[in-house]
């Protein structure tokens, strides 16, 4: 996948300027691909020029004029051929699983903070997900969402973003947990 599939996605809720997009990525799109503002603005900029986002210019009074993107007819089939296409299996690739394999040959202290770093770090995605789902569902509890709500591949998304950061979570915890008892266990010796 490319950036320009992931922002033409998120474009298909609405029109965004590029800084209103850059926050709907980093609520929405950021829990399965990252990318920093100045990559959206480009991306925004090369996908005017193909012709699958346009953009008009909106003027304001009290702050500086801005843009306003939407996805073109042209925008729409570059999706469904990107749809229709074989999706690649994911991997991990994490720094912190290297320094996790070496454990059992260098100190454990530092990657036990960074363990229970992360794990916090996931901790506050996951409330922030769980902000999020709640909202996009608003009055209607999970499953009748699930059935009849708007906007259900955001929170399909969403959903997978949270398994993931719960999942991500509960390893480190383990993971730091199982290197301070061996700790533990080696200095008892």
């Amino acid at each position: 996948m490319a950036l320009r599939h992931a922002v033409l996605a998120a474009l298909l809720d609405g029109e965004y300027s590029g800084y209103e997009l850059t926050k709907t990525f980093d609520l929405g799109v950021a829990n399965f691909w990252h990318a920093l503002p100045q990559q959206l603005y480009a991306e925004l900029s090369k996908l005017e020029k193909e012709g699958l986002v346009s953009g008009r210019q909106v003027v304001q009074e009290t702050r500086p004029n801005k843009r306003l993107f939407q996805v073109t007819d042209a925008g729409r089939e570059e999706l469904e051929r990107f749809a229709a296409s074989p999706s690649k299996p994911s991997s991990i690739r994490d720094d912190l699983l290297v320094k996790v394999q070496t454990a059992d040959r260098v100190g454990t202290v530092p990657v036990i903070e960074q363990l229970e770093e992360r794990a916090a770090a996931a901790e506050a995605k996951i409330e922030l997900l769980g902000k999020v789902l709640r909202n996009m569902r608003g009055e209607a509890d999970e499953e009748e969402f699930l059935l009849r709500g708007e906007g259900i591949g955001g929170y399909l998304t969403c959903l997978r973003g949270l398994a993931f950061e719960q999942g991500h979570r509960d390893w480190c915890l383990r993971s730091a947990a199982i290197l301070r008892e061996r700790r533990t266990n080696r200095a008892e010796r």
